[in-house]
């Protein structure tokens, strides 16, 4: 009996292993696991498809109130960033956040009063920038995991190929170069735009200058293509490289969504 009772016991102990084919690298088996079904995310009202539409509205009345120089656009754009901030923290009644809405009235109107409307603008692509670039870039530092392979950790399992880790940190550190270099452009065009750039508005005659239209179209419009023509390029080169990875998305709109499902996953996650 005791024979029979040590060979079961030594068959449960095995069983995880049935199935399970032989690699010396356990990371090449573990990122090409089916990639588990994306749970639908819970209903969030109408308050998404406004953040979105606040968020594509923005740049688009923005540059519409540069070129035209309309006074009544860029109350309208100030207004559109102001409840891109608050309205999140609104609907949750945060009470900071209604708090701080006469504070964030009474400071539109100071703006508009000294002509310095368009700082919170030249201010918005810059902050972007720099805030994406150090998002990446900060899980760069020693004893950090990069922030691409996170995502593939939490996609694809905890344990992923040498090879893919590699490409992954590569990844972290393209996106973070590319959105410091258009934070520093973004900053410099702000600067020495005429009329009325930062630089104006402080009374300096920068030796260079270009016409705010030209800060305008790059800030408000081409930024989001550079940034999605680099998306679509790393995806593109990455659906080539790792093709049975890849394997399991539809397209690159069914990575996305499921890239946005696990997102907050992403985020909280940190050494693990």
């Amino acid at each position: 009996m005791l024979r029979i009772w040590a060979y079961f016991r030594r068959l449960r102990e095995s069983g995880s292993q049935v199935g399970r084919p032989r690699s010396e690298n356990p990371g090449a088996y573990a990122i090409l696991r089916p990639l588990p079904r994306a749970k639908p995310e819970p209903r969030g009202g109408l308050l998404r498809p406004l953040l979105i539409a606040l968020a594509i509205a923005f740049p688009l009345i923005t540059h519409a109130a540069i070129v035209s120089r309309s006074g009544p656009l860029t109350l309208a754009s100030l207004t559109v960033l102001a409840a891109l901030v608050l309205v999140p923290r609104l609907v949750r009644w945060q009470p900071l956040a209604w708090c701080a809405v006469p504070f964030v009235v009474a400071g539109l109107i100071l703006l508009w009063r000294v002509h310095a409307a368009w700082l919170p603008l030249y201010a918005t692509p810059v902050l972007i920038s720099f805030g994406v670039a150090w998002l990446f870039g900060h899980t760069l530092a020693a004893g950090s995991v990069p922030l691409v392979e996170r995502l593939a950790r939490v996609m694809h399992g905890t344990e992923i190929s040498p090879e893919v880790r590699r490409y992954a940190r590569k990844v972290t550190v393209g996106w973070t170069v590319l959105m410091t270099v258009m934070g520093l452009w973004n900053l410099a065009l702000a600067l020495i735009a005429q009329p009325d750039g930062v630089l104006a508005m402080l009374g300096i005659q920068p030796p260079v200058t270009v016409a705010v239209e030209t800060w305008s179209l790059f800030a408000n419009l081409l930024n989001y293509v550079i940034v999605a023509v680099f998306f679509v390029a790393e995806y593109v080169y990455r659906t080539h490289r790792f093709r049975d990875q890849h394997t399991r998305y539809r397209n690159m709109f069914d990575f996305m969504r499921r890239a946005a499902a696990v997102g907050p996953r992403v985020f909280r996650a940190r050494n693990d």
